[in-house]
């Protein structure tokens, strides 16, 4: 299946939104405490959140689409750091990369993945950084394939609950 791929626009919002709670709860279920989960994507993928970052020059927001009927499907975030590594200006962080579990297996993951690359790069960074959760296999194993190698770690807060995350490195 080809995906569609394309850069958001306003008016995109409501749909990233979409995508982002609902490829959070597939994720996270059963990790977060549902209340916690309800209050981060309320406040975390919010549409206002989302009408930011893609007015943001500073970010990149792609919306990856079903080719039948371009429902939502994916997407990923491009953000100036915000991790707790040395960083400088041609660093990019990918703040976010998520699909919904009907695609996994398709490639989806990589086109994600590579398009971001190529927006990192055609924004003139060097290195793209990415937080994860620590005990997320299945997300560091792809990150690992994609080229990521391990730059440090953090802590992450969603509710009440403290989550160790690591945080992975890409020359570009």
């Amino acid at each position: 299946m080809t995906w569609r791929l394309r850069r958001a626009c306003p008016g995109d919002a409501p749909a990233l939104s979409l995508v982002a709670a609902a490829s959070f709860l597939e994720t996270f279920a059963g990790i977060i405490a549902g209340p916690d989960m309800v209050r981060h994507c309320t406040s975390n993928s919010c549409p206002a959140k989302f009408d930011a970052w893609v007015v943001d020059p500073a970010s990149v927001v792609t919306l990856a689409e079903h080719p039948d009927g371009a429902a939502p499907v994916g997407y990923t975030l491009l953000t100036p750091p915000d991790l707790p590594i040395a960083t400088d200006a041609h660093d990019i962080e990918l703040r976010r990369i998520y699909a919904l579990s009907l695609t996994r297996g398709s490639g989806l993951g990589h086109q994600l993945m590579a398009r971001a690359v190529d927006d990192a790069r055609a924004m003139g960074r060097r290195r793209m950084v990415l937080g994860v959760l620590g005990i997320n296999a299945q997300a560091r194993a792809f990150y690992e394939r994609e080229g990521f190698t391990l730059a440090g770690t953090r802590q992450f807060r969603v509710g009440e609950a403290l989550f160790d995350d690591v945080v992975y490195a890409k020359t570009l």
